[in-house]
């Protein structure tokens, strides 16, 4: 509604553009691999949600921080705005209204951070306004909320690409045999289920 900023930049006005009380945002490069409607009453008493950590298809919550660098050495929540959830209220309206001040001013944002990145991520920009206002204003305990299945290489056993190294099948969603709940982060943009 604000016109394009460009890229992750955009990302703030999902909450203007949104005629819902309620929305649940996710990211695109996602499949859902089981129902999260029972996620609407796990939010129904919270004004914003973000997720928090991701999981190995294995369901075992990743270890390997090599993207997550920047949110350790600055002592930032491990948010994933993959999956964010707001209720139209002062909360939220403050939340996006912050998160759009840290886009907009990024220059001065990131002198608070050691090893800022040039291009703000929208997960870096969720965490440090998940810190001014307090993280548990904005997340729920790890474990108790939704997290992903991140496919990035290094937080699952590959090399490259999963889809040509592991094998997975759609009906249900399994992958290596394993069968898979919740959201899949595929990451491949490449990547179709036939």
């Amino acid at each position: 509604p604000y016109g394009d900023l460009g890229g992750y930049a955009n990302d703030w006005q999902c909450f203007y553009a949104s005629p819902y009380r309620q929305t649940i945002k996710l990211e695109a490069d996602m499949i859902a691999a089981g129902s999260v409607d029972h996620w609407w009453t796990l939010f129904e008493k919270r004004d914003v949600v973000i997720s928090q950590g991701a999981r190995d298809f294995y369901d075992q919550y990743t270890c390997d921080r090599r993207y997550r660098q920047i949110f350790d050495a600055n002592n930032l929540p491990d948010v994933y705005n993959a999956v964010t959830y707001w209720r139209l209220s002062p909360t939220a309206q403050e939340f996006f209204g912050l998160v759009r001040n840290i886009f907009e001013n990024w220059s001065q944002w990131q002198t608070l951070l050691k090893f800022p990145e040039e291009v703000p991520s929208t997960d870096v920009v969720y965490a440090m306004a998940a810190v001014v206002m307090g993280p548990e204003t904005v997340t729920l305990p790890v474990g108790a909320g939704p997290s992903i299945v991140h496919m990035k290489p290094g937080i699952v056993p590959v090399q490259g690409d999963w889809c040509q190294e592991l094998v997975w099948e759609s009906d249900p969603f399994r992958i290596q045999t394993v069968s898979q709940w919740g959201l899949i982060h595929y990451h491949n943009k490449g990547w179709r289920i036939q």
